[in-house]
Protein backbone atom coordinates (compact mmCIF):
# COMPACT_ATOMS: atom_id res chain seq x y z
CA UNK A 1 0.00 0.00 0.00
CA UNK A 2 2.71 2.49 0.95
CA UNK A 3 4.63 1.89 -2.27
CA UNK A 4 1.50 2.63 -4.31
CA UNK A 5 0.92 5.81 -2.30
CA UNK A 6 4.57 6.81 -2.73
CA UNK A 7 4.44 6.14 -6.47
CA UNK A 8 1.26 8.13 -6.90
CA UNK A 9 2.58 10.96 -4.76
CA UNK A 10 5.75 11.08 -6.83
CA UNK A 11 3.87 11.04 -10.11
CA UNK A 12 1.20 13.56 -9.18
CA UNK A 13 2.39 15.52 -6.15
CA UNK A 14 6.08 15.95 -6.78
CA UNK A 15 6.30 16.23 -10.57
CA UNK A 16 6.31 20.04 -10.47
CA UNK A 17 8.75 20.22 -7.56
CA UNK A 18 11.48 17.74 -8.46
CA UNK A 19 13.91 17.49 -11.36
CA UNK A 20 13.57 14.56 -13.78
CA UNK A 21 16.56 12.90 -12.05
CA UNK A 22 14.94 13.29 -8.63
CA UNK A 23 11.69 11.82 -9.96
CA UNK A 24 13.61 8.85 -11.38
CA UNK A 25 15.20 8.28 -7.98
CA UNK A 26 11.75 8.46 -6.37
CA UNK A 27 10.35 5.96 -8.91
CA UNK A 28 13.23 3.57 -8.24
CA UNK A 29 12.51 3.72 -4.51
CA UNK A 30 8.81 3.02 -5.05
CA UNK A 31 9.52 0.16 -7.49
CA UNK A 32 11.94 -1.61 -5.17
CA UNK A 33 9.60 -1.10 -2.26
CA UNK A 34 6.75 -2.74 -4.22
CA UNK A 35 8.81 -5.73 -5.31
CA UNK A 36 10.03 -6.33 -1.79
CA UNK A 37 6.53 -5.92 -0.36
CA UNK A 38 5.55 -8.80 -2.64
CA UNK A 39 8.54 -10.82 -1.44
CA UNK A 40 7.58 -10.14 2.17
CA UNK A 41 4.00 -11.23 1.50
CA UNK A 42 5.14 -14.38 -0.29
CA UNK A 43 7.45 -15.49 2.51
CA UNK A 44 4.93 -14.60 5.20
CA UNK A 45 1.82 -16.35 3.90
CA UNK A 46 0.82 -19.31 6.06
CA UNK A 47 0.51 -21.54 3.00
CA UNK A 48 4.16 -20.97 2.12
CA UNK A 49 5.11 -23.13 5.12
CA UNK A 50 8.30 -21.14 5.61
CA UNK A 51 9.42 -21.45 9.19
CA UNK A 52 12.75 -21.45 10.92
CA UNK A 53 15.64 -19.07 11.25
CA UNK A 54 16.20 -18.48 7.51
CA UNK A 55 12.58 -17.51 6.90
CA UNK A 56 12.53 -15.25 9.94
CA UNK A 57 15.82 -13.63 8.92
CA UNK A 58 14.54 -13.21 5.34
CA UNK A 59 11.58 -11.24 6.67
CA UNK A 60 13.81 -9.05 8.85
CA UNK A 61 16.28 -8.37 6.03
CA UNK A 62 13.43 -7.56 3.62
CA UNK A 63 12.02 -4.92 5.96
CA UNK A 64 15.47 -3.58 6.79
CA UNK A 65 16.37 -3.45 3.10
CA UNK A 66 13.24 -1.51 2.19
CA UNK A 67 13.74 0.95 5.01
CA UNK A 68 17.37 1.58 4.12
CA UNK A 69 17.18 1.38 0.32
CA UNK A 70 13.84 2.98 -0.48
CA UNK A 71 13.87 5.23 2.57
CA UNK A 72 17.27 6.70 1.72
CA UNK A 73 16.28 7.21 -1.91
CA UNK A 74 13.05 8.96 -0.93
CA UNK A 75 15.03 11.28 1.35
CA UNK A 76 17.69 11.88 -1.30
CA UNK A 77 15.08 12.63 -3.97
CA UNK A 78 13.32 15.19 -1.80
CA UNK A 79 16.33 16.85 -0.18
CA UNK A 80 19.14 16.37 -2.70
CA UNK A 81 21.45 15.55 0.23
CA UNK A 82 23.95 13.03 -1.16
CA UNK A 83 24.62 11.55 2.28
CA UNK A 84 21.24 9.83 2.11
CA UNK A 85 22.24 8.16 -1.18
CA UNK A 86 25.30 6.71 0.53
CA UNK A 87 22.99 4.64 2.75
CA UNK A 88 21.24 3.09 -0.26
CA UNK A 89 23.85 0.35 -0.94
CA UNK A 90 23.42 -0.95 2.61
CA UNK A 91 19.74 -1.42 1.86
CA UNK A 92 20.61 -3.11 -1.41
CA UNK A 93 22.86 -5.59 0.39
CA UNK A 94 20.09 -6.28 2.90
CA UNK A 95 17.68 -6.94 0.02
CA UNK A 96 20.13 -9.35 -1.62
CA UNK A 97 20.57 -11.19 1.68
CA UNK A 98 16.77 -11.33 2.05
CA UNK A 99 16.38 -12.99 -1.36
CA UNK A 100 19.14 -15.48 -0.58
CA UNK A 101 17.61 -16.37 2.78
CA UNK A 102 14.15 -16.65 1.22
CA UNK A 103 15.52 -19.05 -1.38
CA UNK A 104 17.23 -21.15 1.31
CA UNK A 105 14.03 -21.19 3.38
CA UNK A 106 12.02 -22.22 0.33
CA UNK A 107 14.43 -25.01 -0.59
CA UNK A 108 14.46 -26.22 2.99
CA UNK A 109 10.66 -26.26 3.11
CA UNK A 110 10.49 -28.13 -0.20
CA UNK A 111 13.00 -30.73 1.02
CA UNK A 112 11.12 -31.15 4.28
CA UNK A 113 7.80 -31.59 2.46
CA UNK A 114 9.29 -34.35 0.26
CA UNK A 115 11.07 -36.18 3.08
CA UNK A 116 9.48 -39.48 4.04
CA UNK A 117 7.83 -39.53 7.46
CA UNK A 118 9.81 -41.43 10.06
Amino acid sequence: MTSVIAGAFGAHGLEKHLTPHQLDVWKTAASYQMVHALLLAAISLPGANLAGRCAFAARIFTVLGVLLFSGSLYLYAITGIATFAMITPLGGVAMIVAWLLAAIAGLTAARTARAPAS
